[in-house]
Parts: structure tokens; sequence; C-alpha cells
């Protein structure tokens, strides 16, 4: 989608239908004083521009389809196009209404460049996690609901799905373990819900999307660190090594295998970090080298 791929010179897109809402508005005091018939010419007037603007903006996302780039879906640009608009909102129209209209344009714009389809772990089919996969990536995206996560992840593997949506991991759902070892790599790139506080009604689940090309950075992200440790590693040392190594860690969660000799552990990292990030090698508690299974733009208000 354009709101995914590098800027684009609107001129050098394909020619299409020139705008038709071209007009000069007549001075406002014309359509402030003329009462309803006014104002509603007026938006009759904005929406025909609107929308003159939302085809010219298909046009260009037509032209960046066939340039060439690697992937419709980048989670962080779209992070970082809501974020500054919403620096520049102002008036009535509330934030959060403005970030509903962009996520759908965005979905859509993601859907002209092929094949994008969303597999859903939710046990309750249509539920939370379905609802919060609707809300995010558009009424329209097809969408395939699984009982558990390996389904889902399998979806993605295979390229019948270009997202997986899953729970956010906990010591009774450890699907990120999987992500460890799995060739080809798969990658943890968003969180969900987007935007916090949610309004009454919302769907109330969080959860995280994974995909098979790696994430991009936003501007101000959290990363995911995958460890395979001694099954007696303790969170404080891991804790004190990280914090050696410049690494603030948010959150861990430890799991122990029962009967193995290993422990495997997710910490959930402060910033962008990539595989070759020279502060991993200096942690001492690793059986092997930390492996960042993913990362996600942090979400507007806060992680709920």
């Amino acid at each position: 989608m354009s709101s995914s791929a590098s800027p684009v010179d609107i001129s050098s897109a394909p020619p299409g239908p020139a705008p038709s809402g071209t007009d000069e508005p007549p001075p406002q005091e014309d359509w402030r004083s003329g009462g309803l018939t006014a104002l509603r010419a007026e938006l009759d007037r904005i929406d025909t521009e609107i929308h003159d603007l939302l085809m010219q903006r298909a046009r260009v996302v037509e032209h960046v389809a066939r340039s060439g780039k690697p992937a419709a879906f980048r989670p962080g640009r779209e992070a970082s196009i809501i974020r500054r608009l919403l620096k520049r909102h102002q008036g009535g129209l509330p934030p959060a209404s403005l970030v509903g209209i962009w996520r759908e344009l965005l979905a859509g714009t993601t859907a002209m460049q092929g094949g994008f389809s969303l597999a859903v772990c939710d046990p309750e089919h249509g539920a939370a996690l379905t609802q919060l996969a609707r809300e995010h990536f558009g009424g329209l995206t097809p969408l395939r609901v699984h009982g558990s996560a390996g389904q889902a992840l399998a979806d993605v593997s295979q390229g019948t799905a270009s997202v997986a949506v899953l729970p956010l991991p906990s010591d009774q759902d450890s699907w990120w373990v999987s992500l460890l070892h799995h060739e080809p790599r798969l990658f943890i790139i968003a969180r969900l819900p987007f935007w916090n506080p949610r309004p009454d009604g919302s769907p109330a689940s969080r959860a995280l999307v994974v995909a098979s090309t790696p994430p991009d950075a936003s501007g101000d992200d959290r990363s995911f660190l995958g460890l395979e440790c001694d099954s007696e590693v303790s969170r404080a040392r891991l804790s004190g090594e990280l914090l050696a190594a410049g690494l603030k860690a948010e959150a861990m969660l430890l799991l122990r295998l029962q009967g193995s000799s290993v422990s495997n552990v997710l910490i959930e990292i402060d910033g962008y970090l990539s595989d070759d990030d020279q502060r991993l090698s200096h942690l001492g508690s690793v059986l092997r080298r930390p492996v960042v299974i993913g990362s996600y733009a942090s979400p507007i208000g806060g992680a709920a």
C-alpha cells in the first residue's frame, strides 16, 4: 500500500481522471449564513474533494504496487503515518475516529496490492480476537479463524495467509517458542490494538501479529527477544545481564520445561532490535545466541 512504502512522487503516478472538485470554495460567510441548504452544499463539495484525493491516492498505490517492493503490509510505516496525522489533528472530529478512518483506508490500499488475508487464532469463533482483527485490518479483508495458534502459524508458513493474529503470550500459551527455531523464519510485526484507551464496547483482548516478513521500525517500538537458558536461570540474573548490556526489559516470561535442562525466555525490550545488535553478545546466561523474534510499534496511548 502506498502507506507502507517509501514516499512516491505523485507526479510519476499513472495518469487518471482529473479531480472534479477543483472549483474554488465559496467564501465561508456564504455557507455559514446561507442556511441548511448552503451547509449541505458545502458538505457535498468537501465530500467530492475528499473522494478525488482518495482516487488520486489509489493511483499512486497502483504505481507503488508495480515498483516491485517486497511487502504490501508494513505496520511500522502505517503507525508512523497515523502518529503524524494525530500530531497535526485539531477540531471536533474525535482522534479515535481519525485512527479508524485511516486504518480502513490502509487496509483497503493493502488489498489493492493483492492477496492479503488473515489467519486468526480464536477458539471462540467470531469472538474477541476476530473482532480485534477486523477492527485493525478492515471489514473486507479475507479472514480465516482457527482454534489453535499452531494452525494459524501454519497458514502463514504455507503462504495461505499473510499474517496470523495470536493471543498475547502467557504461561498457558507459549506459541512464541516455535519462533525460536522456525525455518523459514516467522516474526512478530505488530501489536493490537494500536489505539488506547479503548472506548466502551471495543474488543477487550490483546494480540500480536506474526508474518513471514521482518518488522519495520516506526520510530517508537518495542522488541521481543527469545532466549534459551539453563533451567536454573533466574529472572534477577537475566535482568542484571540485560541492564549491563544496555537493554531495558519491559517484561519477561520464563518457561521452565518439566524434565528439561533448558528454559525458554521471552523478553520484551524497549526500542527496536535487529539480529546484528552487538549488545546481544553480552548476555552470558544464554545457551545459544539470542533470537530477535520481532518488534511492534508502541500503541498510541500506551500498551494497555
